[in-house]
């Protein structure tokens, strides 16, 4: 992964070249038939990516909750860390994370898209301090950091890559540190919003429902490496899930 003072987008490398023949670009890797199939109206379609890419659109979204919600992702980060976000995030959320972690710490955004890259790349090309890059949140990045957020990204993939990317963001932290998950949850019985929430996910968000039944923890290969601590907001709609990683 790309390691600089700017945030540029990674560049495809070269395959080696053979006789006469001259070097051409790698290309990148294809993107999972779950986000084609479900989700290309949102984060991969033109519309999608100028229409939901604003602060007041996620707000919108999250019942007026975006603000909490990010400063309760980022409460969990200290200043000066080296922080993992496994997907692009609509929204202020790359900017805000930054502004936690100051300017001794530094933040790596990836995603499996292309498109979610260079978006994410222009809307943080002044902060020298984030660096993007295109990766597959399933693929673990091997102890580089202090800590991960990872800001409703399960609730968009299918339970067995659910379990695949809590495996790869415990095996991506160090022994010692966080792996914080803020992400959908079953709300409380009498919760106006629990009907319109079920419309949500059966309609629109189909991997979602999975969360109100399963908790995180669950999805962990090896649950016992990590010390985890749960809470819920809202009515129970949102969670906050903080997976600590045992010293090995």
């Amino acid at each position: 992964m790309r390691r600089s003072n700017q945030a540029l987008v990674d560049r495809p490398a070269p395959t080696p070249s053979s006789a006469g023949t001259p070097n051409r670009p790698v290309a990148p890797p294809p993107l999972p038939d779950y986000l084609r199939d479900t989700y290309t109206w949102a984060y991969l379609s033109d519309f999608g990516t100028r229409f939901f890419d604003h602060q007041l659109v996620v707000n919108t979204i999250l019942w007026g909750n975006a603000r909490r919600l990010i400063r309760w992702a980022c409460s969990a980060l200290r200043p000066g860390q080296t922080v993992l976000q496994p997907a692009a995030v609509y929204g202020s959320f790359s900017r805000d994370v930054a502004a936690t972690l100051g300017p001794q710490g530094q933040l790596t955004v990836c995603d499996v898209a292309p498109v979610q890259v260079a978006l994410t790349t222009r809307k943080v090309a002044d902060l020298s301090t984030v660096t993007v890059g295109l990766h597959d949140a399933s693929q673990p990045h091997g102890e580089a950091f202090d800590a991960a957020v990872c800001f409703f990204l399960l609730h968009e993939v299918p339970d067995p890559v659910k379990t695949a990317i809590v495996d790869a963001l415990l095996a991506s932290v160090k022994p010692g540190g966080s792996v914080i998950f803020v992400d959908y949850h079953q709300t409380a019985p009498w919760h106006p919003l629990r009907p319109v929430m079920a419309g949500v996910f059966r309609f629109l968000e189909p991997f979602a429902q999975a969360l109100c039944r399963r908790d995180i923890r669950d999805y962990a290969s090896n649950p016992q490496q990590a010390e985890w601590r749960k809470e819920t907001r809202f009515g129970g709609l949102y969670q906050r899930v903080i997976a600590t990683r045992l010293p090995t």
